[in-house]
């Protein structure tokens, strides 16, 4: 006979003991877990009624050029031509559908497709510069399939921001948002028409605001999901108020990567506002060339933490000249606002009134002096694909280049000079991108694009070329080697 001191009865009761508390913890647990579930489920967004409010007033836009291609041009999809353009990267003169014999079509050819949004009752909507730029014909089509021939009121390149008119009535505007109630960390969602895929629904949040990527703006930066296509759409809050146009994506494989950038609505609104009533932006110059102030330069200079724009050219003739401006100058205060950096400057002048007569503030040799300078008009300098002769590509070199506007030479203080439009083989091995200046070429000053044809044809095909070249404000000689 066993007594309750025998170590197997007392195991058999631990065991038992600890089946009974396994069985409570699991039941326990079984009874949490759907109440901790539902509570995190209700504080998943539910998108679903905001974009019932919104959907009906995001457009799709489709666009189309009259165009001359080349006999022998490869077709090419449009929505890839959309995101080569979207990218500043070069295409061919041609559009998908246009015949191969290389004569102009007398009907214009589909080019490309982007979204858009009606901004009143009447037929105004809203899309990018960049969706409308060179189309002989821009189309709007409603969410109830509608489609209307649209007029172009104004695109702004420096902003990426158009404005068209359809002929119609009683139309669902959107709402406008205040930007500045904008958190980082909230919901926001992108309707649009990605790969034309009409009315697609995209959400993320808001990752970053005032993201500095421009010089005339700063991005709202979310990690909605941006394709070609969706170009020109809103950037929605969860009160299905409109905070920005999308714009742009951040992409090493050129598909999206979780980064996407919006114009501000204000910002946008601002400019439409321009181009309806004087069908262009005004804005403000001063004529300087600016960069940002480093830790080392401002520690060496006195002024104590990095801040301001330093002045490093100043345009002949121009109000910075006139107002006693000086190169090394920092300017620290504009028309009684902060300049942090060089953008910062850009902004604030070419927000300011032409005829305007501001202070401004600057850090000269250790100490704080107040300038009056009178602001001028900033000229329109945006180039336009028709009128803007370029060279044929260089066989040997690669190279393609265009003309340097009046304004352009002005403002980068140039005599003359011819821009980088394209570059590929020896031209790009050397080193070369698109945007460069190309000042000189064998110690022969160039001044237009025939010249620099002339020059380089006359050149030996095997020879290394030497070639001044500027890049911002950095001017480098570049050693170019033909190809064979």
């Amino acid at each position: 006979m066993q007594t309750s001191s025998d170590p197997r009865h007392a195991l058999s009761r631990w065991s038992a003991a600890l089946l009974s508390a396994a069985v409570l913890s699991l039941g326990l647990g079984m009874s949490v877990a759907p109440r901790q579930a539902s509570a995190q489920v209700r504080e998943l967004p539910d998108f679903a009624e905001l974009v019932e409010r919104s959907a009906p007033s995001v457009v799709n836009i489709r666009t189309s050029e009259r165009v001359r291609r080349a006999a022998g041009t490869p077709e090419m999809d449009e929505q890839m031509l959309e995101f080569l353009r979207r990218f500043g990267i070069p295409v061919p003169n041609q559009r998908p559908g246009t015949p191969r014999g290389g004569e102009e079509d007398d009907q214009p050819q589909r080019r490309g497709v982007g979204s858009g949004f009606i901004l009143s009752a009447d037929g105004l909507v809203m899309t990018n510069a960049h969706v409308v730029d060179g189309a002989d014909e821009v189309w709007v089509t409603l969410p109830d399939k509608r489609e209307f021939k649209a007029k172009l009121i104004g695109a702004d390149a420096r902003t990426d921001v158009a404005v068209v008119k359809i002929e119609a009535a009683g139309l669902p505007a959107v709402k406008i948002g205040d930007v500045n109630r904008l958190r980082v960390g909230e919901w926001v969602l992108a309707i649009g028409s990605p790969f034309g895929f009409d009315s697609t629904v995209t959400a993320g949040i808001v990752s970053a605001k005032a993201r500095d990527t421009g010089d005339f703006l700063r991005f709202i930066q979310t990690d909605v999901a941006i394709n070609p296509g969706n170009s020109g759409g809103p950037l929605l809050n969860m009160r299905g108020e409109v905070i920005g146009i999308n714009s742009q994506i951040y992409s090493r494989s050129g598909g999206f990567m979780g980064i996407s950038f919006a114009i501000p609505i204000d910002e946008a609104i601002r400019v439409s506002d321009q181009l309806r009533s004087a069908g262009r932006v005004i804005r403000g110059r001063i004529g300087v060339q600016p960069t940002d102030v480093s830790k080392e330069v401002a520690e060496a200079i006195g002024l104590g933490k990095p801040q301001g724009a330093l002045v490093q050219n100043i345009v002949e003739d121009s109000p910075a000249e006139k107002a006693g401006l000086e190169g090394g100058d920092v300017i620290v205060k504009f028309d009684g606002k902060a300049v942090e950096k060089a953008s910062d400057l850009r902004r604030v002048v070419g927000a300011t009134k032409p005829g305007s007569k501001v202070t401004m503030q600057v850090f000269r040799r250790g100490t704080y002096k107040d300038l009056s300078i009178t602001v001028a008009e900033l000229e329109d300098d945006s180039p336009r694909r028709a009128a803007e002769p370029s060279a044929k590509p260089t066989p040997t070199l690669g190279l393609t280049v265009v003309e340097l506007t009046e304004a352009q030479k002005r403002e980068l203080k140039l005599r003359n000079g011819v821009r980088v439009e394209a570059v590929e083989g020896a031209a790009a091995r050397a080193g070369l991108r698109e945007g460069d200046l190309i000042l000189s070429v064998d110690n022969t000053e160039i001044s237009s694009v025939k010249q620099f044809q002339s020059v380089v044809a006359k050149l030996e095909k095997a020879k290394q070329i030497t070639m001044l070249v500027r890049r911002g404000s950095a001017v480098n000689f570049v050693l170019v080697k033909p190809g064979r």
